[in-house]
């Protein structure tokens, strides 16, 4: 490729990919912010059950995606790339927008959450037709033995987003006081993608269409029905299907797990404070970001199955590994207390959460440890005119539990986010320029969009939701069985939430390793 050429493909890449980066941004600050919204839109009284309402609105962006793909990869190629993934650009913006301008659940009620979640579902809607329309746009002014480097570029854009994402809540914590971010601050990076998006609406604009789809528009070859096509002809379904099961879906959980999860694990699981997280979330997918662009460009020189395949297998085989040992990096029973430094504090607190002028009884439990850890434990009894809130004859205590971690043991988890991102870029960075290769020209937007988006919006969108309530249901389980004396049926409970996508990926990895044929095909058919 010409010096002239290659420059013009990355200013290509570039207007592209930060549009799509924004779009991720959009999708990924709910998620972000996961713990703060789910005070903010739902019913207060079980922080648990809450946040995992929200978590499930989270999901629910997740889960249109596929009729995202459906609705804007049928226009993608019908009229053309270019517009459909402007309009995906402003529909993504504005949901982001509204959603930092509804007032809380204590102002509106329930009118709260339906309104996060329709505005949930627009996100979704959008960024099901915007990435098929991102990748297939780079891939189709791609030459042949770069597509895999090319298109890996588009593939950094769900990390960046979310790594902005990150970045622009401890910016705007850093900023304010921490009573002011709670009280309004958290609504800054939802509104200030309006902003981004105004920059990345007059880049776009400027664009013109996929060389490719232009020559197939004017000889009149696009298809009439590419719904039709793409799902109705039995060959073309067939590597959709491929494409999904084969592929996707063991991508899509492997993604998810190495960037959503890690981050729910390390702060609802082993009670790691936010800040701590979100830096040891940035540190971990900066430096795995380099790598989408690495498997890329070696996808190109070696294949892309075997890449992607044995990224679904090392993680299979490493999960349970490494998170349990992230879990007893940050454990206190395995480190050495320093008694002196320990204190414990009781006191009765007016619960300005209930209009009868109930009283907490709080219990505060703070201890060190050689290490530099520090542990605080706060219990708290709700009391109405002195009498306990109770529920099935028991007190009801809420307890929250933190760990603030020392600077060796937060390179560690660093480190071991680091790992899980070598897994995702193995399987992500080829998977665009894969994908692109399997479908012809006039329903390419249409036929790749959806398996991605089933892969990527149900099977990886769901998981945090999953496993977070299968580690929740086997803690349960082990507390109940402690009660009656019986033996804990889950010998480490904070681990169960793996088998999702271990069982995922496994099936993924067999179906991919047997089905596809791991030829990378030109893609002006």
């Amino acid at each position: 490729m010409s010096s002239s050429k290659k420059s013009s493909m990355f200013s290509i890449i570039g207007a592209s990919s930060v549009g799509t980066m924004i779009e991720w941004y959009d999708f990924y600050i709910f998620g972000s912010l996961a713990t703060i919204i789910s005070t903010k839109f739902f019913p207060a009284g079980n922080e648990t059950l809450s946040y995992l309402s929200t978590l499930a609105t989270f999901a629910a962006g997740f889960i249109v995606r596929p009729f995202g793909a459906l609705f804007f990869g049928r226009l993608g190629d019908l009229i053309g790339r270019k517009y459909t993934f402007m309009v995906t650009l402003l529909l993504m913006g504005g949901a982001t927008f509204f959603i930092g301008m509804i007032p809380a659940y204590e102002t509106i009620g329930m009118f709260a959450p339906i309104g996060v979640l329709l505005l949930r579902l627009l996100q979704g809607l959008a960024l099901g037709g915007e990435y098929g329309g991102a990748a297939t746009y780079v891939a189709e002014h791609s030459p042949d033995n770069e597509r895999g480097f090319m298109t890996s570029w588009i593939q950094i854009t769900a990390t960046a987003g979310l790594i902005i994402s990150l970045i622009v809540i401890a910016i705007t914590k850093l900023s304010m006081t921490k009573e002011s971010f709670e009280a309004f601050g958290w609504r800054i990076p939802f509104l200030a993608s309006i902003l981004m998006v105004g920059v990345s609406y007059l880049i776009r604009r400027n664009m013109h269409e996929s060389p490719l789809f232009a020559k197939v528009k004017s000889e009149g070859k696009t298809s009439t029905n590419p719904l039709k096509e793409s799902f109705g002809n039995r060959l073309n379904f067939k590597f959709v299907l491929l494409a999904l099961l084969g592929v996707t879906m063991g991508q899509g959980v492997v993604w998810y797990t190495g960037q959503f999860y890690a981050m729910s694990f390390i702060e609802k699981v082993m009670s790691v404070p936010k800040e701590q997280v979100d830096s040891i979330l940035i540190w971990g997918l900066l430096l795995g970001t380099p790598f989408f662009v690495l498997f890329g460009w070696l996808s190109d020189k070696i294949g892309r199955k075997w890449i992607m395949m044995a990224g679904m297998l090392i993680a299979v085989l490493s999960y349970r590994s490494i998170y349990n040992h992230m879990y007893e990096t940050v454990n206190i029973k395995n480190k050495t207390e320093l008694a002196e430094k320990g204190t414990s504090l009781a006191e009765i607190k007016e619960n300005a959460k209930n209009a009868n002028g109930g009283m907490d009884s709080v219990f505060t439990v703070t201890k060190e440890f050689t290490d530099g850890t520090t542990y605080k434990e706060v219990k708290t009894l709700t009391l109405n005119n002195g009498v306990a809130d109770t529920k099935d004859g028991k007190p009801i205590v809420d307890t929250k539990k933190t760990v603030t971690i020392n600077n060796a043991d937060k390179w560690t988890l660093i480190f071991m986010v680091f790992i899980q991102m070598l897994f995702v870029t193995m399987v992500y960075g080829p998977v665009a320029a894969f994908l692109v290769e399997m479908f012809p020209v006039k329903i390419r937007y249409t036929s790749m969009s959806l398996p991605y988006h089933i892969g990527n919006g149900i099977f990886g969108g769901l998981l945090p939701a999953i496993a977070t309530f299968l580690v929740t249901s086997a803690k349960s389980a082990n507390d109940k069985a402690k009660e009656l004396g019986e033996a804990i049926p889950f010998d480490k409970p904070h681990l169960e939430g793996l088998w999702y996508p271990i069982v995922i990926a496994g099936i993924c990895f067999i179906i991919g390793t047997i089905y596809l044929d791991g030829k990378d095909n030109k893609v002006n058919e």
